[in-house]
């Protein structure tokens, strides 16, 4: 259409420098009316009423694939479309498929993902949330932990929770220590009193043996 429409403007005499120059703003907007393929999702299992709610979301291609990573993992319908909703509410696009993926993998709850998601906090952060699950604490204490970040408050980093844990800690304990608001800095210093504690009361002294 837009080629047949340069060629009427030649027949009727205007330059063609302004055809062309027509015709080079007019094809990338007839590239982007290409409709998103959404086969990936219907293959990864995703009904067609899910479907065509992505698509009302105007989802892109790029974004089915994301979503199709977060599918594959066991991520519900409904749940992939709530993440596609709460990247639309930031006038973003959904870019965390690995993130979903790999929290749901070891076993982290759905219904916490999406929290982590609507707290901002899967991107790079699910990276420390997937070593705090699997230091052996609860997807309660993640949360809590997100929920310190998003409002920009002090807390230990993942490292520092399987510290915690090897010291002996009760999750009830660290979730204490979380929610009272220690730093790093705190922690590393109860840590360190930990270790010199247990070295001091772990030392054994060897008798001497007596000369005969």
């Amino acid at each position: 259409m837009v080629f047949m429409r340069a060629m009427s403007g030649i027949r009727r005499g205007v330059p063609l420098a302004l055809l062309l120059a027509v015709l080079a703003l007019a094809l990338p907007g007839c590239k982007s009316l290409k409709p998103t393929d959404t086969r990936p999702l219907d293959q990864a299992g995703m009904w067609y009423r899910s479907i065509e709610e992505l698509r009302q979301l105007k989802i892109t291609d790029a974004e089915v694939a994301e979503l199709v990573k977060a599918r594959d993992a066991g991520t519900s319908d409904q749940a992939c479309i709530q993440l596609m909703q709460t990247a639309r509410s930031r006038n973003q696009p959904f870019s965390d498929g690995d993130a979903v993926a790999n929290l749901r993998r070891v076993g982290i709850a759905e219904s916490t993902v999406l929290e982590l998601s609507r707290l901002n906090q899967l991107g790079l952060w699910s990276g420390e949330a997937l070593l705090i699950h699997l230091t052996g604490f609860s997807d309660s204490l993640i949360l809590d932990v997100a929920r310190r970040r998003a409002a920009g408050q002090p807390v230990p980093s993942s490292a520092s929770f399987g510290q915690l844990k090897n010291a002996g800690m009760s999750e009830a304990d660290v979730k204490a220590l979380v929610n009272r608001g220690a730093t790093e800095e705190e922690v590393q210093q109860m840590i360190a009193a930990h270790r010199r504690s247990t070295e001091h009361s772990g030392f054994v002294r060897t008798p001497r043996r007596r000369r005969r």
